[in-house]
This record gives C-alpha cells, sequence and structure tokens, in this order.
C-alpha cells in the first residue's frame, strides 16, 4: 500500500508537468508523511544533565580515556563507564544528550553533537559535568531518521529542533508549468547517530574513537562531518568560545575520520581521501583512493590504510571486502590487496595485529605483517554474535556488539581473554 500510494504522487505530479497547460498551475496532493515533531529551542538547549547509570537499550559508537569508556546511546545520550579495571567494568552515570551519535575528548573536556548543535562539557569531575560551551546549528542539516517507507513533509526551522517523526496525511500544494521540471517540495534533511565518587584526573590531549567516528581532534582544533558533503573545523581551545574557523566541501559523501600524525584521512562511500594538516586550522585534500560504492571505515599505520567495504546498508555497494592500500607515496596511493569478508563494520590495529569487526560473522583477528597474506594469518576468530566496532589499546580490546561492549585480553594474541561483558537490554 506504501508503494502504491508513492507511485500515484508522482504520477500525479509528472501528468501536470506534461500536460498541455500553457500556464502556471497548482497541484493539491494528498499522502501519508513523516511529518516532524519540535522541540522549542530554549527546552532543547536547557536539556543537557547528568542521571544515574541506566541499561544500555541501543548503543552506537565508543570512545576511551584515561581509564573511562563513554558508550553513546543513540540519540539519547553518554553512558560513563569506569574502566580502570577491564575485568570488572562499572557503570556510573549517562549524560542526556538529546540527538547525541559522536564523542571526543581533549583534556577534560567532552565534545560531543546534539542534534544541530555542537555541545562542550567539563567533565573534570565525571559525576558532575557542567555544559561550558555550545555552537548552535553546527549541524543545520542534521535530524532524526524517520518512517523509511515514507516521504518527508516539509520541515519549519522557525518552529524548533527536530526530534523525532510522526507518520500522518497530509496534503500540500505544488506549482506546475508546462515544458519545464516539476517540483517536489519536500523538506531535505540528513538522516543520519578514575574515580567514581568524586573528581577525576584527567591527562592532556585527546582520547581514543573507534574507527566509525566523525569527529577528530589534533591540538586545539575538532575535525567534524557536518553533513555528507562538508567537513568542518572548529577551534575549540577555548571550550567556552568555540569557533567553526574553516569548511571543506566535497564531492563525496563522507562517513568517518582518521587521522595519523599531520595527515587526516576520510572514509567516503566512494573511496579514501586523504587530506594535510600542514595547517591545522585548514585541512585540505592531497590525494584520493577510488572504491566501490559502499560504506567505508579506514584506519591507519605508518605505510598502509586499512579499509572495510560492506553491503546491506544506505551506502549501496555489492561487496565484502577489507582493502589494503600502499599510502608510502602519500600523493598517489593504490590498492595492494582485497580480501572477502562476511560484512565487516569498524576495525583497529595494535603493532602487527588487525581487528576485524565482521558483523554476524563476529570477531576476527589477523597477523597483518604482510600485505599480502592477511587472510591466511588469521590469529583468532570469535564467531556467532554481532560486532560494530573495536578500540584495541595496551593489551585490552573494548568492543561493541549488538548485545554489549566486550572486553578481551590480547596480550597474548594466540589466546585472547574475555575479560567483561557489559550487556545491552533490548526495550
Amino acid at each position: 500500500m506504501k508503494q502504491i500510494l508513492k507511485s500515484s504522487i508522482v504520477l500525479l505530479v509528472v501528468a501536470a508537468a506534461f500536460s498541455g497547460c500553457t500556464d502556471r498551475t497548482i497541484e493539491k496532493v494528498t499522502f501519508d508523511a513523516n511529518v516532524p515533531i519540535y522541540m522549542s529551542f530554549d527546552e532543547f538547549r536547557s536539556s543537557f544533565k547528568k542521571s544515574d547509570a541506566t541499561e544500555m537499550n541501543q548503543t552506537g559508537k565508543i570512545y576511551f580515556k584515561d581509564n573511562f569508556l563513554f558508550v553513546n546511546e543513540y540519540e539519547k545520550g553518554i553512558h560513563v563507564v569506569n574502566n580502570s579495571d577491564p575485568a570488572n567494568p562499572q557503570k556510573i552515570a549517562f549524560y542526556e544528550i538529546l540527538g547525541n551519535v559522536d564523542i571526543a575528548i581533549r583534556g577534560n573536556i567532552l565534545f560531543a553533537d546534539s542534534y544541530i548543535d555542537l555541545v562542550a562539557i567539563d567533565i573534570s569531575d565525571v559525576n558532575n559535568p557542567v555544559e561550558v560551551g555550545r555552537i548552535e546549528n553546527a549541524f543545520p542539516e542534521v535530524a532524526p531518521e524517520g518512517d523509511i517507507y515514507y516521504s518527508y513533509a516539509n520541515v519549519d526551522r522557525s518552529k524548533g529542533v527536530v526530534i523525532g517523526w510522526k507518520v500522518e496525511t497530509v496534503t500540500m500544494e505544488y506549482e506546475v508549468e508546462t515544458g519545464g521540471s516539476w517540483f517536489w517540495g519536500g523538506g531535505g534533511v540528513m538522516l543520519d547517530g578514575v574515580g567514581v565518587n568524586g573528581g577525576s584526573t584527567w591527562t592532556g590531549g585527546a582520547g581514543v574513537g573507534g574507527s566509525m567516528s566523525r569527529f577528530m581532534l589534533n591540538e586545539q582544533y575538532l575535525y567534524t562531518i557536518s553533513s555528507k558533503f562538508m567537513l568542518k573545523t572548529v577551534d575549540v581551545n577555548s571550550a567556552a568560545q568555540m569557533v567553526v574557523v574553516d569548511s571543506v566541501e566535497t564531492f563525496r559523501e563522507m562517513e568517518t575520520l582518521f587521522r595519523m600524525n599531520d595527515k587526516l584521512f576520510v572514509g567516503t562511500t566512494t573511496g579514501m581521501i586523504i587530506m594535510t594538516l600542514e595547517n591545522p586550522a585548514a585541512p585540505r585534500e592531497i590525494s584520493s583512493y577510488d572504491h566501490i560504492t559502499a560504506c567505508d571505515p579506514v584506519v591507519i599505520d605508518e605505510q598502509y590504510a586499512y579499509v572495510t567495504l560492506r553491503t546491506g546498508t544506505f551506502c549501496g555497494g555489492g561487496d565484502n571486502l577489507l582493502e589494503v592500500i600502499d599510502i608510502s607515496s602519500i600523493e598517489n596511493p593504490y590498492l595492494v590487496k582485497s580480501y572477502p569478508m562476511f560484512n565487516p563494520h569498524g576495525l583497529g590495529i595494535d603493532e602487527n595485529l588487525l581487528f576485524i569487526c565482521d558483523g554476524d560473522a563476529g570477531l576476527k583477528v589477523y597477523d597483518k605483517t604482510d600485505p599480502m597474506a592477511i587472510i591466511t594469518n588469521q590469529i583468532a576468530h570469535f564467531p556467532d554474535f554481532n560486532t560494530f566496532d573495536v578500540i584495541p589499546m595496551n593489551g585490552v580490546l573494548m568492543l561493541i556488539g549488538a548485545d554489549g561492549i566486550y572486553q578481551y585480553d590480547y596480550s597474548n594474541p594466540e589466546e585472547l581473554t574475555l575479560l567483561s561483558h557489559l550487556p545491552i537490554v533490548e526495550k
């Protein structure tokens, strides 16, 4: 019924466009659509708060800093986990941040997206976080995803922030002119997501995120994928006075960011972009590598980039692959080898180890010493659970999957040991 209704709408408009009428006319079309649910700007921008630790229900990205794990609860906020003992992680707080998907931390300041805004939060005391800065409309095109089977009704941005959608019957008017193209008037949106009992001691510099991150820190700058085709650079030297200092448009749909020294590697749906950070306030493209259309997280070592491509997503694509790209000549990257995978997502590296989250095929660990023989140098495989992203650090692998946060001791790669599991509770 949904497809028939949509086809009828298109036929109405196209028929009007190619009729013999020589004057402009107004056509009315009635159809079911995602209608925006608004929250006033004042309510939205005063909604941040800390609450008690709560169950994980729909987790997204992970971030690690100074013995704390920060786990995104998709579009709702951040779980704070004391991970000083990976064998016994303790959830200690939940930061309520509407529309949150990405996280980055510099020193004691946590940066988070909140639908259309970028928020800076002082977490000197993780139990008493304080919002200290905000860039309004840093991500103006961002909105939550609605029912994928319906179109989207117009958005009136003067009414507030779109925090959800409800399917309703709407009537819209379209202006039609003979001999010209017809105009679809729906509004466009980007759909995209140490001390427990007192103050905490934070080191300077940034923490570590997974390979699916859209935020990347470098010195006093935060690089953000603000829309599919826009990379913004934000000066965060003063959390209270953050300012966008540069914007770079691309023709590729950007997805992920990874920094290695003074280079920024951007994973896109059609390839990898390499940018120089010689001027950290203004990243500029120096080369790129093309691949088939697919979702594309990327991690880097000194000589190679490792890229996973997968099917079954909005990115399109028809292959599930690990690609190894030689970046020794940064201006001329080239493919060394492709390996078939099941449905790879995030990945991580540590020395000669390569960790791949291969969807429902589980976690796979390889020795990447020989890039021409990675697939035959599998060290370990933990099958039969869905995996999303990983952070390997100091012998502890932090992994997020469909049913929780797993941590493994990989100090002996031949015998990975499960340390702990924080479960996800489905509603």
